[in-house]
């Protein structure tokens, strides 16, 4: 299998035959991916802001924003600074660390997560071999912090927005981390980069997808419960109350939770393309069409070519689910508390569970398509 281009070794590479140490190029490399994470996740969050204004607009039939930059593309930018530049309030006696550690615990392990996020090979931050465990140990630490917010504001409108978030959560999470546990098993690692070169050979028709079309939509139901979007966002339910868990919150504080949130989409996002729609493996394998006009894999302007499609490929299929999740917001009723509860423990827990003692049935069965 062609191995792809090696950032860090051209990286360092490059910086030795400027007469750099080896040591010295490495650590100028370990912050860079950090950075690179940050940059482009928020960069992912404002263009996420963006396309739910435009989208929501062209579903209302209304224009949308076009007067902050062209079409409107600099006003996520905008509401940015205007949060950044607003009025911490804090409410007289509530708990000061906890309201101020509530949004946080809420964003950072979200960023966190994108460390497993691959956009090719060997485009990833970190290819830690336990990747999806440590992304469903990373989400469910976000309950914590809204149940903290919710705890620490001193209104009970607020403590039942958290009550409602951790439940909600508890809720969602076993699902699906058992839809996960059904891919996991198939690909024999819980690197996100061995479930990738699992769907890869094939081209569209070796993607996890048509192997897992239940788990696909248990994954994509849960994936939007946990990012509390429509039809799920009753934690912030205003006809109920009022603005949930951060009633009291503003400024700064109060955008950092919408931060999470969609940070927490696009992340989802990218996992549904990672998981099961073959996450930078284009529809007709790359391999395939170099081999049809004579050309070696290891050629470097292939390689280069095969990694830009490949982070293309990946952006295209999850701001395809991004569209799809705006798209449901103007499309499906908000659920009542009772029955988000209901569809998440007497439904999806039940048939997530078949779910995984089918694929591990047909794994024994045909062990050739479903990784015996």
């Amino acid at each position: 299998m062609n191995p792809g281009i090696d950032l860090q070794g051209t990286f360092i590479e490059s910086l030795r035959g400027l007469g750099i140490p080896a040591g010295a190029a490495k650590a100028l490399w370990m912050p860079l991916p950090m950075l690179i994470m940050l940059v482009a996740s928020t960069v992912a969050v404002l263009v996420a802001v963006w396309l739910e204004r435009k989208i929501s607009a062209a579903a209302q039939q209304r224009i949308g924003p076009e007067f902050i930059g062209p079409l409107g593309i600099l006003a996520p930018l905008a509401d940015g600074l205007k949060l950044i530049f607003k009025e911490d309030v804090i409410p007289a006696k509530s708990d000061r660390l906890l309201f101020t550690l509530g949004p946080m615990i809420v964003v950072i392990p979200v960023f966190l997560s994108y460390l497993i996020v691959p956009f090719g090979q060997n485009l990833v931050i970190t290819n830690v071999t336990m990747g999806v465990f440590l992304w469903i140990a990373f989400s469910s630490i976000v309950p914590i912090g809204l149940l903290m917010a919710g705890y620490a504001s001193n209104n009970k409108y607020s403590l039942l927005g958290g009550l409602r978030a951790a439940a909600q959560s508890l809720a969602y999470e076993i699902p699906l981390a058992l839809s996960v546990l059904a891919i996991v098993m198939m690909s024999n690692s819980l690197s996100t980069i061995d479930i990738v070169q699992q769907q890869s050979g094939y081209g569209l028709l070796g993607w996890n997808i048509w192997r897992q079309p239940v788990g696909f939509i248990i994954f994509w139901i849960a994936a939007l419960a946990e990012c509390e979007r429509t039809p799920f966002d009753l934690p912030e339910a205003e006809e109920e109350l009022v603005a949930g868990y951060q009633t009291e919150y503003s400024g700064m504080k109060f955008a950092l939770f919408y931060l999470g949130s969609y940070v927490n989409l696009t992340l989802s996002a990218l996992l549904v393309a990672i998981l099961y729609l073959g996450g930078w493996e284009s529809p007709v394998p790359v391999s395939w069409l170099a081999n049809l006009v004579g050309v070696s894999e290891t050629t470097p302007w292939l390689q280069v070519i095969t990694a830009s499609l490949g982070i293309v490929m990946t952006l295209v299929k999850a701001y395809a689910l991004v569209f799809l999740a705006v798209l449901m917001r103007w499309t499906v009723p908000r659920v009542r508390i009772d029955q988000l509860l209901d569809l998440g423990w007497k439904f999806l827990l039940p048939i997530s569970l078949v779910n995984l003692l089918v694929t591990a049935g047909l794994k024994l069965a045909f062990p050739v398509a479903f990784g015996g």
